[in-house]
């Protein structure tokens, strides 16, 4: 019962997460990862095939959004190094 209580806790933690805007919303996800999946897999949680559905498409939707916030995080530290080297000119 424990695991399953974990498991529900970490799904209703990720529900929530996915309604924060960009930035906060991609640091509960580090937080989550580290929470939840560092010292666990994602074979140990213990949920009913619904709730497994949905942490599978949190987890997908999540993973992607991860990539563009990665992109457009780097594409602003290019746009500051250009700033930067102007500036110093």
């Amino acid at each position: 019962m424990e695991r399953r209580n974990w498991s529900l806790k970490a799904l209703n933690e990720l529900v929530y997460i996915d309604s924060l805007d960009s930035f906060t919303k991609a640091d509960a996800l580090v937080k989550w990862h580290n929470d939840y999946l560092t010292n666990a897999s994602i074979a140990d949680f213990d949920l009913e095939l619904e709730d497994l559905k949905r942490l599978e498409e949190l987890f997908f939707k999540n993973i992607n959004f991860l990539k563009v916030q990665k992109e457009e995080t780097r594409l602003e530290l290019v746009k500051m190094q250009k700033v930067k080297r102007f500036l110093k000119h």
